[in-house]
């Protein structure tokens, strides 16, 4: 045993007591803060180390921190970052200070926060998209359901319809036979004329928006031009010219022929009704970055831009202005057109400039 006089060598190892624990091991908290470290190191003006102030030795030794403070004399610039040291070189009457601090924990404190703040971010986003979307389907499905029932009525009405028309046309055809001309009878024919057209305009549309129909590669020049044949007669009764040559050849697209055919009559009879006597009506097709642009453009009164959203709705009739001169026509039509250009996704526009009105349809080309 040792006398209390002696000393035991350095490197002998003093077990605990048993009333004494031993030393617990630095958090990783402790370790992040003991990085918080501020270091001083002054130079004389000939470069030499007058002094130093060094809070702990853990993270650079001396020589370490005496090579960096040299460097940071050397350089050219008073302050700035250093990987993680701030600095500061700052000259004093008969010397210079290098004060540099440790900015590892403002570091990562910025680190956490935008990394917190991206994880929430995007929870919440995500939380709001869940909800916007339920939302939105609940407001949304009345709408939808109204819409459907709207179009199921135009459908159901029009089949409905066809057996009454029927009658009184084939009734009003045989007392035409037994008695002759009657003015109240021809009455009646015209006006169930009226309405079997109606009639007929209502289930093209619910069709159109309800029924998918199988679609081929067509020629649409072909389809256009077609259909510019038969109104030629029309527009020379009505002392209107209506010009063709803008119609390119070899233009096709994915499509139904009868749709098609019906849209680009559809978009004819529009303009031959509304342009005045003596004018003329220009039908251009073209393709341009993949697009089949058709253009119909009829002479009159430009469209207001109030009305050129309501123009394709159902049963919309423009002021008195633009009534139709013909009485067989109900509102229908264009809300077709746009039905067929929707349903072989395309484009339907309305363009008004120097006296002219333009229905131009935009409808994917193919080769």
């Amino acid at each position: 045993p040792l006398s209390v006089d002696e000393e035991l060598p350095e490197d002998t190892d003093i077990p605990f007591s048993a009333d004494e624990e031993p030393p617990e091991e630095p958090t990783d908290e402790e370790r992040v803060y003991a990085l918080s470290t501020f270091y001083a190191v002054e130079f004389s003006t000939d470069g030499d180390v007058l002094s130093m102030d060094i809070s702990t030795g853990e993270l650079y030794t001396e020589d370490e921190i005496v090579e960096i403070a040299q460097s940071l004399l050397a350089g050219s610039r008073s302050q700035g970052t250093l990987s993680n040291l701030v600095y500061r070189v700052q000259e004093l009457e008969n010397s210079t200070l290098v004060a540099l601090m440790d900015n590892t924990i403002a570091k990562e404190s910025i680190t956490s926060l935008f990394r917190y703040t991206l994880i929430f971010g995007l929870v919440a986003l995500l939380l709001m998209f869940i909800l916007a979307n339920y939302l939105s389907k609940r407001i949304l499905c009345p709408i939808e359901e109204s819409y459907r029932k709207q179009k199921q009525f135009l459908s159901d009405a029009g089949h409905e319809l066809k057996t009454p028309v029927a009658v009184v046309e084939t009734n009003a055809e045989l007392l035409s036979r037994e008695i002759g001309e009657n003015p109240w009878l021809s009455n009646i024919q015209y006006e169930n004329a009226r309405m079997a057209g109606l009639i007929r305009q209502m289930l093209d549309l619910a069709r159109t928006e309800s029924v998918e129909v199988p679609t081929e590669r067509l020629d649409f020049s072909r389809i256009v031009l077609g259909e510019v044949l038969p109104f030629e007669s029309i527009a020379y009764e009505r002392g209107i010219c209506i010009e063709s040559e803008g119609i390119d050849e070899g233009i096709f697209v994915n499509g139904n022929s009868d749709r098609l055919g019906r849209l680009a009559a559809i978009l004819l009879d529009n303009a031959l009704t509304h342009s005045p006597a003596g004018g003329s009506v220009r039908v251009t097709l073209l393709s341009r970055r993949g697009k089949a642009i058709l253009s119909v453009t009829n002479e009159g009164e430009e469209i207001p831009k109030e009305e050129r959203e309501k123009i394709f709705d159902r049963f919309y009739r423009a002021d008195s202005s633009r009534t139709s001169r013909e009485e067989n026509h109900y509102g229908l039509g264009l809300a077709i057109a746009k039905a067929i250009v929707v349903s072989s996704r395309g484009e339907i526009q309305i363009l008004c400039e120097e006296g002219l009105v333009t229905f131009q349809v935009m409808l994917p080309a193919v080769r």
